[in-house]
């Protein structure tokens, strides 16, 4: 791809003598909407207005399928923007995506600009870099999976808003009550397929897929009908058959229900902050996201969801230059403090963590540091460093079909999560036969 150009200065400038300075530009595109849309474009602006060698473009291309597809058929026409967001299920399709992207420790190492991998938070970077530690892509917008609680609502139903639900069992226990109470949404989920099996396995330390989730190689098959996957859909299976647990749908349809305060218990990404600090007219609390104590004592570790950049093949040299001081920017522990702190996503370095403790941030919104404690209190093992699954988009929706089937009372969970590894690991077999 030619190099762009941006030339600064008005028409009268071009007339005198002076060389006009020139910035390269650097195109991005993400899948960013809404308050999420303007804090990134809050970004690319501080960082277009702090130096003068480059500009950044940002460019939303749809959510995060549509932005994933986007890129791979700019790439095929020559047309790649110099960085693109991929969601982390699109992870292992980046890495075999032979010839079309430029791994971030090569795009850093090219430019010497300082950096230093370490400097991140290990349960975040462990899922895009190599066997090696080497940083595939950057670490952007991390999240993990928390439960959202209204208070209000659990006042309102003769609840004490303070009561314990580290445990499902304690959770199934609230939703008696607040069905009981006439409550008509006593809890619902964003991302089932992420929550409630990716990180249901992760927090029980059990697989979800085989040869370390997909992390040993692409032979690996799906492992997501065990006994801790099936009784946990089985038991979810039975509120929604009961009317307590209510069914939104495959995204995060059922944000728009909870933050309006018409449900009580809301299993979401710690990204939800954004927009509940922002709508929620309610007393609301963010909890650790609960665990089977009849299968574990404790909880290991949940992983990460969100998006990383990932660096694209085909660009000048100048461009790859912006593209380092760009994603040094973005590191730095000032920005991501103020991402962490605005968003609720995870802050991608120790630093920056750091710092946002040091503002008192955590001491005046209580709660905001749960997902931090989440995903780095113990060290995460061959189960819970994340998943590395080819054809993940697709499986994705495979694993969503089949738990509408468990919620509309068609299939019983074990049914349905065998249908979903057989029907899943044909899509990783086709992968497997693509990646040789």
């Amino acid at each position: 791809m030619k190099l762009k150009h941006l030339l600064l200065g008005s028409a009268t400038a071009v007339l005198v003598a002076a060389p006009v300075a020139a910035q390269t530009q650097v195109e991005f595109w993400h899948a960013f909407t809404g308050r999420l849309g303007e804090l990134v474009a809050a970004q690319v602006e501080t960082f277009n207005n702090s130096q003068s060698d480059y500009v950044v473009e940002a460019t939303h291309k749809g959510n995060y399928s549509e932005t994933l597809n986007a890129g791979i058929a700019a790439f095929r026409a020559g047309e790649q923007p110099d960085i693109l967001m991929v969601f982390e299920v699109g992870t292992a399709t980046m890495m075999g995506a032979k010839g079309a992207i430029k791994p971030v420790y090569e795009v850093m190492a090219d430019s010497g600009a300082d950096f230093d991998s370490d400097a991140y938070i290990g349960a975040v970077k462990g899922y895009y870099t190599t066997s090696e530690g080497e940083m595939l892509s950057l670490p952007f917008n991390s999240s993990t999976p928390v439960l959202w609680v209204n208070r209000d609502a659990l006042e309102e139903a003769g609840i004490d808003p303070d009561t314990d639900m580290s445990t499902w069992e304690q959770v199934g226990g609230v939703l008696d009550k607040l069905k009981e109470a006439g409550s008509e949404c006593p809890m619902t989920t964003a991302w089932q397929s992420w929550i409630h099996l990716e990180n249901l396995s992760a927090y029980h330390d059990t697989p979800f897929a085989t040869k370390a989730n997909g992390f040993g190689g692409v032979d690996t098959e799906l492992a997501l009908n065990g006994d801790v996957q099936v009784a946990h859909i089985q038991a979810m299976g039975d509120w929604a058959k009961e009317g307590k647990f209510i069914y939104a749908g495959r995204r995060n349809e059922g944000g728009a229900n909870f933050r309006s305060g018409d449900c009580a218990l809301f299993t979401e990404s710690s990204a939800g902050y954004a927009g509940i600090k922002s709508e929620a007219k309610f007393d609301f609390e963010v909890r650790p996201l609960p665990y089977w104590a009849s299968a574990v004592d404790a909880p290991q570790n949940t992983i990460i969801g969100g998006a990383s950049l990932w660096v694209m093949e085909g660009q000048s040299d100048e461009e790859y230059k912006g593209v380092a001081e760009f994603l040094n920017f973005l590191s730095s522990a000032e920005v991501q403090a103020k991402w962490h702190q605005d968003t609720g996503y995870l802050p991608i370095t120790s630093a920056a963590a750091d710092l946002t403790r040091e503002q008192g941030f955590y001491d005046e919104n209580p709660g905001t540091d749960v997902a931090v404690k989440q995903m780095t209190t113990n060290a995460p093992t061959e189960n819970s460093k994340g998943l590395r699954l080819g054809s993940f988009d697709q499986i994705r929706g495979i694993i969503d079909e089949e738990l509408e089937a468990v919620w509309s009372g068609d299939k019983d969970a074990k049914t349905a999560l065998d249908s979903a590894k057989q029907r899943g690991d044909e899509l990783l077999r086709r992968f497997e036969q693509t990646s040789r």
